[in-house]
């Protein structure tokens, strides 16, 4: 007879209630026209446009330049340039700390770059804009870097090309701010004295003091499908002038049948366009 029994226990390791479940969040998204389900990875590669139903999500500016630009590759021009306070604005945050929060988020000085580089081996100049960065509102830096970009085009005769996709002016700079759709548009229509063309891209959203300033001032003015584009929100207009609006009111596709556009043109598509733009203008 045993006098003791020995009993064999198995070791039970608890696991941290994260590893303990298969990590999908963020991995996957939703299209906002069709709905359907989509692997981010796949919507990256196919350029932030739905594989179901074709829906143009938004672009980051450096992405922009990665499809607009000869193998990804260009040089930046006054990157350094970064917006001060100048009006000590607060609201539900001070405006310094929403300018240093966006900074460390995108690696950017502020809410647009301006490069040089070549489009279907054609040297161009281009500036792109980062939603991301404050709605992509345009401040005193903004204004400024596109005029430099508008002046280095007349100077060196090299056609620019502008990506729009902004909220407007940036109201926490007030009037140092409004200030900027004049100087722009000053700037740019020395350019056209130059005889150097100048196309706009509008994408989704274009609005605002940039709508009212240099996104419809191009020789050729072109739009993304679905993108919103317009002064002010449709929703300030029907309370304004208490109408319902049209459907599709403010689209790309609405303003291109009503002539407030040249063309309606698909992001895989943009870059051969413009190429063909180009040697039109130039030939």
């Amino acid at each position: 007879m045993a006098w003791f029994k020995r009993e064999k226990k198995r070791m039970k390791v608890a696991l941290p209630s994260e590893e303990r479940h298969v990590r999908t969040e963020g991995l996957w998204t939703k299209c906002e026209a069709c709905r359907a389900i989509i692997w981010k990875k796949d919507l990256e590669a196919n350029w932030q446009i739905c594989p179901k139903c074709d829906h143009h999500f938004r672009l980051g500016s450096k992405r922009r330049l990665d499809l607009l630009l000869d193998d990804g590759q260009w040089t930046e021009y006054d990157a350094g340039l970064a917006s001060s306070d100048p009006l000590e604005f607060v609201d539900t945050k001070p405006y310094r700390k929403r300018l240093k929060d966006a900074r460390e988020k995108l690696g950017m000085a502020d809410a647009i770059l301006t490069v040089e580089g070549r489009l279907e081996s054609r040297p161009i100049l281009c500036c792109s804009m980062e939603f991301g960065f404050i709605g992509g509102s345009m401040g005193a830096v903004v204004g400024e870097k596109v005029t430099r970009a508008v002046e280095m085009s007349v100077a060196r005769k090299l056609p620019l090309v502008i990506v729009s996709c902004s909220g407007g002016a940036r109201m926490m700079e007030g009037v140092v701010s409004l200030m900027q759709l004049a100087k722009v548009s000053a700037a740019l229509a020395r350019l056209d004295e130059a005889r150097v063309p100048f196309i706009s891209v509008l994408t989704d959203p274009t609005t605002g003091g940039v709508t009212a300033s240099y996104a419809m001032l191009g020789d050729l003015n072109i739009a993304e499908p679905g993108a919103l584009i317009g002064f002010a929100g449709p929703r300030v207009i029907e309370q304004t002038i208490r109408q319902k609006l049209p459907e599709g009111f403010q689209t790309a596709e609405f303003l291109l049948e009503h002539g407030f556009l040249d063309a309606v043109v698909p992001r895989k598509e943009l870059k051969p366009y413009i190429a063909s733009a180009l040697d039109f203008f130039l030939s």
